[in-house]
């Protein structure tokens, strides 16, 4: 199998590896990159079974859980998952082999995936959905674990000038289980209990094989943070830490606030979604499409926008920032015409080029927090970033939730403008990788 896997691995991801050297983390790039993408899918396929935006609200419902319950999804799962991550980084950092962090994550994210499953099969109600929140709170932790170590293994393993393709492969084959997810939920029907039970339980497999999988990755022995850039006193507390590399360091200062300002291709999507709810669902064809139209994003953007973030990140996040606000002008535009709101049609393929560009932004910006740093350095930036946009999420959130309130064209129209602030501060942002 090892001899076959560098030549899997450059026809899956285009990067010719340089195995020749003496060195075991080098030889290991081929195996490690297919490791870090099978798990990646494996990951995916359990994130399409315990999808806060589509398929736990179907649960919540089918168990006849309070409704309430509905609006705490979404932000304890991405909130959940971003705000730990700096005060998760002095653990992370003692731990020689971030894989096994990794591995952990994974296993936690199982377990709250068995926990729902229990929920959904014995219990009811109040109950049911009670469970159900804590097992997801629970998950997002995981959820933390996982984004850290993902991203820190990823620059051990992979040079720069190929990450950005690991991630965009990744991506690819990503979409491809959510399409295939979204295909099946359809077919099969996903309103029903006994249907999401099986969802779930399958998600618990993917988790553990995903750990399993994962845990066979090469690292380096040491991986010492690099000597110019020292992350901060490892004694301090961690918000201390946090806020001082903030001050101190303009070039991550910046790239936050870019990062802020590029949320209008990740908070827009479900405003599109809640708009096309009012149109004939026999039109729309309901939840199916919007699913399949995120799946299909992945697919034909994930491998581009790997390869385009190779070339140059910060481009890359600066132009799907352009095409997402681009995106959202015409669309509104549209609508200002009679009888547009009607077209059921429209509102399925603005999803889609929303999660296109989406993918794009995504990966460009995932590829260039791990270029920026190496060492423990950059495990330091991916938790202190990843925090901070929990708490800029939330705000974010507040402000464009509020705005709904005057109707989602007002909502979209200010995302529109936050990504193009966040275009031109982006292009300010030094090339990094």
């Amino acid at each position: 199998m090892s001899s076959l896997a560098p030549g899997l691995y450059r026809r899956l991801t285009g990067i010719t590896p340089d195995t020749g050297r003496d060195d075991p983390v080098a030889a290991a790039e081929p195996a490690n990159g297919l490791r870090i993408v099978a798990a990646g899918a494996l990951q995916s396929a359990g994130d399409e079974a315990v999808n806060a935006k589509t398929v736990l609200p179907w649960l919540i419902s089918a168990l006849g859980a309070p409704g309430w319950m509905i609006g705490l999804l979404v932000p304890i799962r991405e909130s959940g998952s971003m705000l730990p991550q700096a005060a998760l980084t002095g653990w992370v950092r003692a731990r020689r082999r971030r894989t096994y962090v990794w591995v952990v994550g994974g296993l936690v994210q199982a377990l709250a995936a068995a926990a729902m499953v229990l929920a959904a099969a014995l219990a009811r109600g109040t109950a049911a959905g009670v469970i159900v929140l804590v097992a997801l709170t629970v998950f997002a932790l995981g959820r933390s674990l996982t984004s850290i170590a993902s991203k820190d293994v990823l620059g051990r393993t992979i040079p720069a000038g190929g990450r950005g393709r690991i991630n965009g492969t990744a991506t690819f084959v990503a979409g491809l289980v959510a399409v295939s997810v979204g295909l099946t939920v359809r077919v099969v029907g996903g309103a029903d209990a006994d249907v999401l039970v099986w969802l779930l339980a399958a998600a618990v497999i993917a988790w553990l094989l995903g750990a399993v999988v994962y845990a066979g990755v090469v690292e380096p022995p040491d991986d010492p943070a690099a000597p110019a850039a020292s992350p901060p006193d490892a004694e301090d507390p961690w918000w201390r830490r946090s806020w001082s590399l903030l001050r101190s360091d303009p070039p991550f200062r910046n790239f936050v606030i870019v990062r802020g300002l590029l949320l209008v291709s990740a908070l827009s999507p479900p405003f599109v979604t809640a708009m096309a709810a009012g149109v004939d669902d026999s039109m729309t064809g309901g939840l199916g499409p919007f699913l399949i139209a995120s799946g299909l994003a992945a697919l034909l953007g994930g491998r581009l926008a790997g390869r385009l973030a190779d070339r140059s990140s910060r481009w890359l996040m600066s132009a799907g920032a352009a095409a997402s606000s681009a995106v959202i002008a015409v669309f509104l535009a549209v609508l200002a015409i009679p009888g547009a709101r009607a077209q059921a049609l429209i509102y399925p393929a603005v999803y889609l080029l929303l999660a296109f560009t989406h993918v794009g932004v995504r990966v460009a910006r995932k590829t260039y927090v791990v270029d920026m740093a190496e060492g423990d350095l950059r495990t330091e930036y991916v938790a202190v970033s990843n925090t901070a946009m929990g708490a800029i999420l939330l705000a974010t959130g507040a402000v464009s939730s509020g705005l709904a309130a005057l109707g989602p064209q007002v909502a979209l129209g200010f995302l529109a403008v936050l990504g193009l602030v966040g275009v031109v501060l982006a292009r300010r942002l030094p090339e990094v990788g």
